[in-house]
């Protein structure tokens, strides 16, 4: 028999094994717990304290419950407007969507859904990367991995100036890169031209930025290794080596110049020298001859014989000292001229005989020049 049924015992037990009137062991009843609280919410609003006006006390509860709800309403919007702002962050608050202000680091609040807050790091450093093919200059195809870093320096034009402004720095990036290798030979591209790319790459981009008003500030471009596509790249790879090798004979060649010019201009230089040298010497002397001969005119004048026979003297002292023949006069009052030919003498040494004339007309002929040397120049003039 069920403990509700007629005939039931169901004023002493029920079905959680608890008895009324006694200590309830079971869970509690929900529509008491209910009334409960409808009961202190209405002595704490207000609301009526007697059981018997129901009226009263419904009103008096449902205002409760009103103000309870915009209480928690209250707190949800209040936790919402406040916000913090980081040290490295700003952020920009729109009111009735227009810009109002820029707020810096520190506790802030703003009003929502009059007001809308966008906020970002604006010192963070931001990075792009992109890959493609491009036609250079020389008309070839070549593969261009760049990255660029970018910061955002006013979040203002950021957030209200274009609609996705880092979207708009990838084409402007594109636009950038295209014009600068199209402008470039393929060569440059591949080698030492990448730092002077970059520096261009990065200079037409800002330009375009700036012009966009897109509160981007791009601090550096990475231009990567260049490559050829891979379905040409063995015949790039040939080129490239072609053009070593032609540096290398240039490299060669201009080490051989640099050897063998220098020696040339030496030799040159030498020769140029030696002519100066030469020059200066001739006009030393003919200088030197011009002084002599006007000091001895003027020597001339003043004792005219004695420097004719001082002259005479010289010239035929200059002119036996160079000769190989010599004359050999004999005794006083002979007339009589023995002629030497020394220089057969000299050639005909092997002989015995003409070496024993040779030796006697020698020792002769400086017997007699150290005794009386007037004689021999007296014989010497009658000769001629």
């Amino acid at each position: 028999m069920a403990w509700n049924e007629p005939g039931g015992n169901s004023n002493n037990q029920d079905p959680w094994g608890g008895r009324k009137g006694g200590d309830r062991k079971g869970p509690p009843d929900l529509d008491e717990a209910f009334r409960k609280l409808q009961e202190s919410l209405n002595g704490l609003f207000g609301g009526g304290k007697k059981r018997g006006s129901g009226d009263g006390a419904g009103k008096a509860g449902g205002f409760g419950l009103l103000f309870i709800g915009l209480a928690v309403l209250a707190a949800v919007w209040l936790y919402s407007a406040i916000y913090v702002v980081d040290e490295q962050e700003q952020a920009v608050v729109l009111r009735f969507g227009k810009y109002y202000e820029t707020v810096g680091p520190g506790l802030n609040i703003y009003f929502p859904p009059i007001d809308r807050k966008f906020q970002a790091n604006v010192t963070r450093e931001r990075a792009y990367s992109k890959q493609g093919q491009m036609l250079t200059e020389d008309e070839n195809i070549i593969e261009v991995p760049l990255t660029v870093q970018y910061k955002i320096s006013n979040l203002q034009d950021f957030v209200l100036n274009v609609d996705q402004p880092e979207i708009s720095l990838q084409h402007a990036t594109d636009s950038a890169v295209r014009h600068v290798v199209g402008s470039t030979e393929m060569d440059q591209v591949l080698t030492e031209g990448r730092e002077l790319m970059a520096s261009e790459v990065r200079d037409r981009l800002q330009r375009f930025l700036d012009t966009y008003r897109t509160g981007i500030n791009v601090t550096q471009v990475n231009l990567q290794s260049a490559a050829a596509p891979r379905e040409v790249q063995e015949a790039f790879d040939d080129v490239i080596r072609a053009r070593e090798d032609e540096q290398r004979e240039k490299n060669q060649a201009e080490t051989y110049a640099n050897g063998v010019v220098p020696e040339a201009r030496g030799q040159a230089q030498r020769l140029i020298e030696d002519a100066s040298g030469y020059r200066d010497e001739v006009v030393s002397r003919a200088t030197g001859e011009a002084d002599r001969f006007t000091a001895l005119v003027a020597e001339y004048r003043k004792a005219p014989e004695v420097t004719r026979e001082r002259l005479y003297l010289d010239t035929m002292q200059e002119l036996m000292s160079n000769t190989s023949k010599v004359l050999v006069t004999g005794d006083k009052g002979q007339n009589n001229l023995l002629y030497l030919p020394l220089d057969k003498m000299i050639d005909g040494r092997s002989s015995a005989g003409a070496s024993a004339v040779s030796g006697a007309g020698a020792a002769d002929l400086g017997a007699r020049t150290s005794s009386n040397p007037r004689q021999v120049e007296l014989r010497t003039r009658e000769s001629r």
